[in-house]
């Protein structure tokens, strides 16, 4: 036992809260942005949403859009091609209205924690003055660096906690865009399988992986949004998005030939190529991370060495 350690604990707690309200004041400020950016992506859906309703209500209503298309022979096509679209900007309206929940559930969060913190910055600068007239009437002279260690402890222990909630936030992401990769594979296999004439039940299969991928897509989006915020809390900024599954390019089954099944396949191949991007960086920023996790450990160990080499002495 020496003289600060009782000072020293409490600092340690006061200087992790304080270290923790950063965090989580940064983290807001990431979320709030984030909020925004999805909300602005709502309103542009929900314009375009109420756009294709319009066209799709045309052609079922008649009018001279509809009358046109009559004329062409087309009216059965062009009216399932509306509603495709439109059925796929009403899905992209709901994934991000979801989204936007996910959001502010974990802004909501974000507050009631910040709330329970209090004001650590005050009680640090208590602890530390206390701590300081202590030193100055100590004789010992291992006070001041054992005092200096603690500090540095304190603040690589913080970055090293940070850095390695980021890194598992960037392993949960890479594991959900590896997930809807798997799915755009399996969907690319059956699109080879379609345009060699798979058939009805190709098509079937095809688009079952499409829909599971459109899904896990979602989810990856918000793992992104958290791994995000927390390369943010590092100082890192990063706003990864997850392409889009445009599922309606296979439910029109009125223009199921070889050229439409060669386009479907390069469209899925092209998803493919959007989301392995995001998952290489995401790989690349794990990889970054695990990296700095290492070095901040040795450090801290260093520290941790010295602490008890002036203890034992």
């Amino acid at each position: 036992m020496t003289l600060f350690d009782a000072i020293d604990e409490e600092i340690r707690d006061a200087r992790d809260r304080a270290r923790r309200l950063d965090q989580l004041t940064r983290q807001r400020v990431t979320l709030i942005r984030q909020i925004d950016e999805v909300r602005s992506l709502l309103a542009e859906l929900q314009r375009q949403l109420v756009k294709e309703d319009r066209d799709v209500a045309k052609l079922e209503q008649g009018g001279f859009t509809a009358f046109i298309s009559g004329i062409l022979g087309n009216k059965e096509e062009d009216l399932a091609r509306e509603r495709a679209e439109a059925a796929a900007v009403r899905q992209r309206v709901d994934g991000q209205r979801t989204r936007l929940e996910w959001l502010n559930t974990d802004l909501r969060t974000t507050d009631q924690s910040l709330v329970q913190l209090g004001n650590p910055s005050n009680e640090l600068d208590v602890l530390l003055a206390r701590k300081e007239r202590m030193l100055v009437e100590s004789a010992d002279p291992r006070g001041r660096e054992l005092a200096d260690i603690a500090a540095q402890l304190a603040n690589v222990t913080a970055d090293l906690r940070e850095h390695e909630e980021a890194r598992q936030a960037g392993v949960a992401a890479s594991q959900a865009v590896g997930y809807v990769l798997r799915h755009l594979g399996s969907a690319r296999g059956a699109s080879t399988w379609d345009m060699l004439g798979g058939g009805a039940f190709t098509d079937m299969v095809e688009h079952g992986h499409l829909q599971q991928a459109d899904q896990a897509a979602w989810h990856a989006q918000r793992a992104l949004d958290t791994f995000s915020r927390e390369l943010a809390d590092i100082g890192v900024r990063a706003s990864p998005q997850m392409p889009e599954v445009d599922t309606r390019w296979f439910a029109d089954v009125f223009f199921d030939n070889i050229i439409t099944d060669a386009i479907k396949h390069r469209r899925i191949a092209r998803t493919g190529e959007a989301v392995r991007e995001v998952a290489e960086w995401a790989g690349s920023m794990v990889n970054d991370l695990a990296a700095r996790c290492v070095e901040l450990t040795r450090h801290r160990d260093a520290l941790a060495r010295r602490r008890e080499q002036l203890l034992n002495a």
